[in-house]
């Protein structure tokens, strides 16, 4: 396969299929995709808000003369980093699960501006997440439903491309769709891969998600489009399943030894995966993991888990400092 390059913009995987990736890949930068074939066109998402998507949309027009007018759009998932957008898309044919369209309105655009403006209520939980978060412009969006929907699996044409949509879910979330373009040998898989970085385990099973890396590992596939990071193959994949059996592994033998869950988050090392980002996330996914070890999910507010995540961000930033200083490599992302 390509050796892809993690820049911002529109990149042509040949025969009508594009990824458009939006770095660093972090919180809230997403990827999406379209796909084209005889002037019928499928895009795979929207972004987080309508500048980005309408920025997203324009390059998509540019370069390709069809997409113009997008015919259907596909939601792999219900978070807002992948559908805040979609008003952008009314007209075209929105096509997505029920569970996903169920789930559209679990966080509104809404509820996060207004988190936002008083981020200074809830301490060092508020100003992470204005840090992460305050990019975006979440006032105005009005979310926009399905038009379509189906359960389990649907083959689609484009044209004449078959296109092949698998709910693999729960994992990611409640549901997550896999589109599969067997012929050109893609696959944009929404938030089921994070390339480079830790995900967020919202819904789980975890063996449910290690699952959908088994069933992207059958296949044959050359060209990976994750829903954040860069384009990649397969060998990510492999370290991304490897990083799920790890995060289930090292939180089991904290739940037998007696651990508190939070604890348990805290002390995880991040072994192979020191140098990925978006490391805050160890605290939801080891929480996600206790619930199916011990059949209750700690309960914390959405407050409480961003101020957890601060104090697991800050603290992790002391201890590379810390160890960067004694290394004397200058390098706080060596893996020391």
């Amino acid at each position: 396969m390509a050796d892809w390059a993690f820049n911002k913009g529109l990149e042509n995987l040949g025969n009508g299929c594009w990824g458009y990736i939006l770095p660093d890949g972090s919180w809230g930068y997403s990827n999406a995709g379209l796909i084209e074939d005889s002037g019928e066109t499928l895009l795979v998402d929207t972004l987080f808000d309508l500048k980005l998507t309408a920025e997203m949309l324009q390059t998509m027009r540019d370069a390709v003369p069809s997409a113009k007018r997008i015919g259907t759009l596909v939601n792999t998932h219900s978070n807002g980093d992948h559908t805040f957008g979609n008003e952008l898309l009314k007209g075209s044919r929105i096509l997505t699960t029920s569970s996903i369209d169920a789930d559209i309105e679990h966080v509104l655009p809404s509820t996060l501006a207004d988190m936002l403006d008083r981020w200074q209520e809830w301490g060092e939980g508020g100003a992470f997440m204005k840090q992460m978060f305050g990019p975006f412009e979440f006032r105005g969006i009005t979310l926009t439903h399905a038009t379509e929907t189906f359960e389990g699996a649907m083959n689609l044409k484009v044209g004449d491309k078959d296109v092949r949509l698998i709910d693999v879910g729960p994992a990611h979330t409640k549901s997550d769709i896999l589109v599969h373009v067997p012929a050109d040998k893609v696959v944009y898989t929404g938030d089921i891969l994070f390339a480079g970085a830790h995900p967020a385990i919202w819904a789980g099973p975890v063996a449910n998600w290690i699952k959908a890396c088994d069933l992207i590992l059958s296949w044959d596939v050359d060209t990976i489009v994750p829903g954040h990071g860069p384009i990649v193959g397969k060998q990510a994949v492999r370290e991304f399943k490897a990083y799920l059996q790890y995060v289930w592994d090292e939180t089991k033998k904290r739940y037998d030894a007696g651990m508190t869950c939070l604890d348990a988050a805290f002390d995880i090392a991040m072994g192979d995966f020191d140098n990925w980002g978006d490391a805050e996330r160890m605290v939801p996914n080891v929480m996600e993991i206790w619930g199916e070890l011990s059949g209750t999910r700690p309960a914390v507010t959405r407050e409480e888990l961003w101020g957890l995540m601060a104090r697991y961000y800050k603290q992790r930033g002391a201890r590379r400092e810390a160890a960067t200083a004694a290394c004397g490599c200058g390098d706080v992302n060596h893996r020391h």
